[in-house]
């Protein structure tokens, strides 16, 4: 992050408890956009037009299901709070990159068949993840890395003769 707070995007909202799965839904809609989590119903994102976007579109969600939200553009108060959130969230992700690594390593040892459905798969799961690596962590590259050599071993065994 640079030396000033940007703006973010805050999402207040509560859901009824009945039926759970309605905040289920919520929840895990507001995972795959990877949110920070400020409190409770209270989420973060750094504001750009396509996470304002998102973030509109499930507030007007909430309210279609019983809930009610509001949608808020802030600023942290200081320069501290913001590498904080961003901390947080980087970490989430480098959690995920960790688990791509270890899944694209332990493929490695896998059939020919499996190591190229593997590569796929986790080719695919980089992809998710990116949607939501606002503050890229030092495993992102670590993962692009594991996945290729993945995919490039598998191209590998397919080119070599019988």
């Amino acid at each position: 992050m640079t030396g000033t707070t940007g703006q973010w995007a805050l999402l207040a909202y509560r859901m009824p408890r009945q039926p759970s799965t309605l905040r289920i839904t919520i929840w895990r809609k507001l995972d795959r956009l990877g949110v920070a989590r400020l409190g409770d119903g209270l989420v973060a994102l750094p504001a750009d037009a396509r996470t304002r976007e998102q973030l509109e579109w499930i507030a007007e969600e909430i309210g279609e299901m019983g809930g009610t939200s509001t949608f808020w553009l802030a600023a942290p108060g200081s320069q501290g709070q913001e590498q904080a959130i961003a901390a947080e969230m980087r970490r989430a992700r480098a959690a995920e990159y960790q688990a791509v690594i270890l899944q694209a390593r332990s493929a490695a040892q896998a059939r020919p068949g499996e190591r190229a459905r593997t590569a796929k798969r986790l080719q695919a799961e980089l992809r998710r993840i990116a949607r939501r690596d606002y503050f890229p962590p030092a495993e992102r590259d670590e993962a692009r890395l594991a996945v290729r050599a993945l995919a490039e071993e598998s191209a590998a065994v397919k080119e070599e003769p019988r």
